[in-house]
């Protein structure tokens, strides 16, 4: 995973008044915390936020954040948006490293036509995301899953799911993902016309 480099200030007001003079002239206030780190209140670019957070890893995306000589590896953690214009109005970052797992989701995508849908059934994906534990470098874009080979009657789990090397998933193993079911009422349609 390619991390994106954040150039922050290290703020030392706080307040209303402050964080809306810095908004003003273009800025975002942000904290930076984790373990072993004293929360730090920061300054940052918000479009380069937002380049991260538009970018296939989106909330995942990992930031390299250097401000004052340091250098610290960190993910969004939680961002404030405007409630009309969906404008950041602030982020939140958690320090994080590789040898240190941190909890999070990713997208499910299916790919294919099941040969159950071509034989008239219906797909239905119980779960568009899925919560997995991982090293920040180990963390997928998204899970694909390539349903050409599901039948009628067939039904994915969380525990039938191939990760990627260093990914676990935090459901439970018997949790459905997806399935291909008959369509109840296209069959009953077809009774009609009999």
């Amino acid at each position: 995973m390619e991390k994106k480099t954040l150039q922050a200030e290290v703020r030392k007001e706080r307040g209303k008044g402050p964080v809306r003079r810095l908004r003003a002239a273009g800025k975002l206030p942000a904290v930076l915390y984790g373990p072993g780190l004293e929360p730090t209140s920061l300054t940052v670019d918000p479009k380069e936020v937002e380049a991260g957070l538009q970018s296939v890893m989106r909330r995942n995306q990992v930031f390299d954040v250097q401000f004052d000589g340091k250098s610290v590896m960190a993910m969004v953690r939680d961002v404030l948006v405007h409630p009309v214009d969906r404008r950041l109005l602030h982020v939140d970052f958690l320090a994080v490293s590789d040898d240190r797992p941190v909890d999070t989701i990713v997208p499910i995508l299916t790919k294919g036509r099941s040969k159950g849908v071509q034989r008239g059934g219906k797909l239905m994906v119980a779960l568009r995301s899925l919560a997995i534990k991982a090293a920040p470098s180990d963390i997928p874009a998204d899970v694909t899953i390539d349903v050409t080979n599901v039948d009628v009657g067939d039904v994915i789990h969380v525990g039938d799911l191939q990760l990627p090397a260093g990914v676990t998933a935090t459901l439970p193993a018997k949790q459905t993902v997806l399935g291909v079911y008959e369509d109840r009422r296209a069959a009953a349609r077809g009774d009609d016309d009999k």
